[in-house]
Order: structure tokens, then sequence, then C-alpha cells
């Protein structure tokens, strides 16, 4: 057998991080364009990330240069399988004390929906997009993210193909909810040795009982919002939503609590909230029942709309007759409120993975070509928490500029020095074609956020010109 021909390396710390990949590639091409397409995601994006963009090419014009057609073959066509690069991708933060998985962090379940025109694409078809809140034509793609409020990253994902993509007929009556593909990635990540106190999912996940029955034949345990009016079998003076069992509850004001206990919140920027919580009981839900329903909130005699909680889970309330046999710990009103409280870092992931790393920017129709993107998009985002928590090192002097013939693409905007701090201060603001000497401190940086942020708009949303933060 000859020796594996050495692959041209990239400059700066994506080098490193990529060899550890090698293995998984039997040719030259596969780990050079594995090094091309890491290379230009996490760079400052002008313009969506196709895989031109990529390449450095123009967007219709350069479509067909050897760069840009290598870079399409290593996506769609070249045999190498993505499974096994996200299984090192995982390996890789597990090893790393900063990023190591443990039992107080979570696994946050969410389908994250992008707009995409026509009918060829798999998966693409007219569905809900939650991350717009209506109907309409794109690709919905089930995620799961670990967090533990300090560090967060994407484990799986796997597009939802809905019912139109399949030949109609009997044996297609009964179509999986995306929820079915949600429970499926959460025992898979528990799997793949990333413990979690419990799984944790907004109420889009908790629309049939299959949900919950999943879940629980994994033995994983979970907190999933409720909608406040979903209804249950009740008596008929009993209350029958979950919103008519949080008015039951008793409450006078803050001295007299009377249900209510108070749960003391802590964010990230530092700043401190109180709010309150209690369990309730609805039909088959209560404290000593194996499913509850804990209710939070800020304001437990007006129960505003976007500021209470109502939570089903099966980790047992600390005084419940079957705490001591429950195969999960038990849980008080403090760590149910911790626990949700989690939930929103999966969005925070969005801002860098939608925005910056270009998770909905592919031009390619099949499926092994879409999944092969959002994982190497996860690789990037893996990379930048691996240059996180590397400490600095000298800066590659010997590294040559991408482009030091050439100005921007667009504009007349300057390069700007190389950042002296940890924050990522015009990043996106005058857009540059990215060094590997100064970029990838900066790109971490912008992950760093104060808090979880609401989704940002898509680029359908942005108008011609990109936000600038």
């Amino acid at each position: 057998m000859t020796a594996r021909r050495p692959c041209p390396p990239v400059p700066g710390p994506l080098e490193d991080y990529a060899a550890r990949f090698d293995g998984l590639f039997f040719s030259l091409a596969q780990r050079r364009g594995f090094r091309e397409y890491l290379t230009g995601l996490p760079a400052p994006r002008e313009r969506n990330k196709t895989i031109t963009c990529l390449a450095g090419a123009e967007p219709v014009a350069g479509a067909g240069i050897p760069g840009v057609q290598r870079l399409q073959f290593f996506l769609s066509e070249s045999p190498w399988e993505a499974e096994q690069v996200n299984d090192r991708r995982l390996e890789l933060l597990r090893e790393e004390p900063a990023t190591a998985p443990h039992d107080g962090g979570v696994i946050v379940i969410d389908d994250s929906g992008d707009r995409k025109d026509g009918m060829a694409t798999a998966h693409v078809g007219r569905q809900w997009l939650g991350r717009y809140g209506k109907t309409d034509n794109g690709i919905v793609t089930v995620t799961t993210v670990w967090t533990d409020g300090r560090v967060y990253y994407p484990l799986h994902t796997t597009p939802y193909t809905p019912a139109h993509h399949f030949t109609p007929g009997p044996h297609r009556s009964g179509l999986p909810h995306e929820t079915a593909a949600a429970a499926a990635l959460a025992a898979r990540g528990k799997e793949a040795g990333f413990g979690c106190r419990a799984v944790v999912a907004d109420c889009a996940c908790s629309v049939g009982d299959d949900w919950y029955l999943a879940l629980r034949a994994a033995g994983l345990a979970y907190v999933v919002a409720l909608k406040p009016h979903r209804g249950t079998w009740a008596r008929t003076d009993q209350p029958h939503t979950p919103i008519e069992a949080a008015h039951a509850l008793t409450w006078k004001d803050a001295k007299r609590p009377g249900d209510w206990t108070p749960v003391e919140r802590h964010f990230r920027d530092g700043h401190t909230e109180t709010w309150w919580a209690a369990d309730a009981r609805l039909g088959g839900y209560g404290p000593d029942s194996p499913c509850r329903l804990v209710v939070a909130t800020t304001d437990p005699a007006g129960l505003p709309e976007k500021a209470t909680w109502y939570l089903a889970t099966n980790l047992p309330h600390p005084d419940a007759p079957h705490a001591a046999t429950s195969p999960h710990p038990p849980a008080d009103l403090v760590e149910i409120v911790r626990l949700y409280g989690l939930r929103p870092w999966i969005e925070q992931s969005y801002k860098q993975i939608k925005d910056e790393l270009g998770w909905a920017d592919f031009q390619v129709r099949s499926d092994r070509a879409i999944r092969r993107h959002q994982i190497l998009v996860n690789c990037a985002f893996s990379f930048c928490w691996d240059q996180w928590f590397t400490p600095p090192g000298p800066l590659d002097t010997t590294a040559p500029d991408p482009r030091p013939d050439e100005g921007p693409e667009r504009g007349t905007h300057t390069v700007p020095p190389a950042p002296t701090s940890p924050l990522a201060q015009g990043l996106t603001s005058h857009p540059f074609p990215a060094h590997p000497r100064r970029h990838p401190q900066s790109m971490v940086a912008s992950m760093d956020g104060q808090r979880p942020t609401r989704r940002t708009p898509g680029s359908d949303r942005r108008g011609h010109h990109r936000t600038r933060h």
C-alpha cells in the first residue's frame, strides 16, 4: 500500500482541528475539500454562503471554475460518511474538559424552519415554519443542543420530510410527526455519552402522548412546556386546561403567597429576577403523580402570557410517595425552573449557526448533500468553541493574506486590524476576506453573548443589506 499523500495545510488553528478528522477521509481530495469548506464557513459574510461564496468565486459567473466544482463534488458526490464526521466532532467535545458534558446540563430539542423555494429539493415543501410563525414553503430540521448555561453546542440534526414527498397509499397514512424524530434524537444524544438532567422542549413538542411515551421508553427525564389552553379530561367542577389549573391555586400577595413558592432566577449578565412557581393539579397531573404540572410566572395574580410557563415533567416531587423508587432523582420547584430556563440557549446557537455560518444557504437538492452541509456547519461551530478554550499563542506571521492584491468583494471598505480584545467589534459591520491569523478569536467572541436572544430575522426579512449588530 502506498503512503498517504499529505494534504496542503490551511493556515492558522483550523489545520490542527481539521487534522483530527483526516482518518475519516480516504483520499486527498476529500481531506482538502473538508478544509476548504470549513475555511469558508466562519468567514465574515457579505452574501449567502453558497459554494461559490465559500470558494471565493462570483455567484453566477464563477460557478464553473474548478474550485467551485471541487467543493460541489465533495458535498454531493464524494463517498464519505457524514455521521462518522459528526461522531468524531462529538468525541472531541467530550474529550475537552471545558466542553465535556455532565449530568447537570440539559438536552434541548427544537425544530428549525427556513424558507426554500421549489418542490424538487429533498424535505422542502409547504409546512409550518416556527421561525416565521406561519405555514410557508421551506425545510424543517429537528435539532438537539446540549447546554448547561455556560457552553452550548449542537448534537444531532435530522430534516423532517413532509407527507407529500411520499407516494400516496394506505401504508403512508400515519406519517410520524417531527416530535417522534425529536424523541429519537434525544435518546441518541444520551447514547452518545451526553448525559443530562432532563430533556427540555417548548410547547410545540407537546402535541401528543407519543412524545412522552417515547421519552419514557428511552429512560429520559423531561421538562416540556404545555400550551395554556390545551384541554384534558376532568370532572365538571375541576380545571380542564393548564391555565385554569393555575388560576385554581391560592394567592393573595408576596407576603401571603399561598400555594406559590418564590424562585430566584440568575441570568448570565448578572441580574436576578424573582419568579413564583407551584405544583398544580389537572386531570392526571399532580405533585403525587408520575407526571407533574409545574406553573412558573412573574405574577401569580395576572399570569402574563409571555412570562408564564406551564411545564409537564416526570421528575418526581421530593415528597412524592414514588420519589424513592423513581429512576430519576427528585426535583424541587427551583430545579424545574432552572432546567426549563436553559431552553432559550438553543435560540442563541441559532444566532451563530444561521446568521454567521450559513445554515440555510445551501444550494443542493439531495438529502445526502443537505445533511452533509448541516454537519459541516456544526463542525465549524464546534471549531469556534475549540479555539475559545485554547490558550492564545503567537500570531502566524508567515500566513499570507487570502487576497493580498485585491480589495473586498463589494464596496471600498478597508480591512480592519487584528482584534486585540475578546470583543468582536466590527466583525460584520465591514465585511472583509477572512484572515487565518486574526479571524477565529473574533468569530468565537461573537458567540459569547450576555444571554440568549430571540431568533434573528432571515435573509428575506433583512432586505438587501445585512443587519448590522
